[in-house]
């Protein structure tokens, strides 16, 4: 199975990601894990992404997909299957995309476009703890770290990253909306779209897009 997870920040997708890993048994690439590592090595790419990240806005088309392609091409990863998460985030990226793939000749099954409402969305991810060391994630409410403020997994730090601020949230969320519809139409122009209610757990969107792949 060759995926592309679609959605706002706040979505799911990460934790979706997951759970869609293990049950299809593909490899996960998300390029906000991607940047972040940049940003943690403090390369220069990983500094310039910082900027605008922490403003809000989206990082260029040529950086990200200089990353992607990067991946595909001197990785196996997509050997087995692949779930693309956090790109393409314009029409643009997706077109390159496509290239991308065209190219490694592991095409595009489905595009799945998770819908989310901003209430939920800013509940999420104000919410949202980030270990400083090992990126684990952690929320508040849904699944708080056993010790405040310290990682279960390596004992770092948690934090609360400078962009999970509900101005920040509302910003990025109309960002998104603007380039999606374009990614949308693509894709259902294709065929591709598989939209789900992201607003539900995560487990319950993992068995409606289980149940949408068994029929398709």
């Amino acid at each position: 199975m060759k995926l592309v997870l679609l959605g706002p920040p706040g979505a799911g997708k990460g934790t979706l990601a997951n759970l869609l890993k293990d049950a299809l048994q593909i490899s996960h690439i998300s390029t906000g894990d991607i940047l972040r590592e940049e940003m943690k090595n403090k390369t220069s790419l990983g500094q310039e992404v910082k900027q605008y990240i922490e403003g809000g806005k989206l990082v260029p088309d040529e950086v990200v997909t200089k990353l992607i392609e990067s991946r595909f091409s001197s990785n196996n990863i997509a050997a087995n299957g692949y779930m693309l998460d956090g790109y393409p985030r314009t029409k643009k990226q997706a077109e390159d995309l496509d290239r991308i793939l065209g190219d490694s000749g592991k095409l595009l099954d489905y595009a799945i476009y998770l819908e989310s409402s901003l209430p939920v969305i800013i509940q999420r991810l104000t919410g949202r703890r980030v270990c400083r060391n090992c990126g684990a994630l952690f929320h508040i409410k849904n699944k708080p770290p056993r010790e405040e403020g310290v990682c279960d997994v390596c004992k770092g730090e948690v934090y609360q990253r400078a962009d999970d601020n509900e101005e920040t949230i509302k910003t990025r969320m109309d960002v998104y909306l603007k380039n999606a519809k374009p990614i949308v139409d693509y894709y259902q122009a294709q065929g591709k779209l598989k939209e789900v209610d992201a607003d539900k757990s995560s487990q319950e969107v993992l068995k409606i897009l289980m149940s949408m792949f068994d029929a398709s």
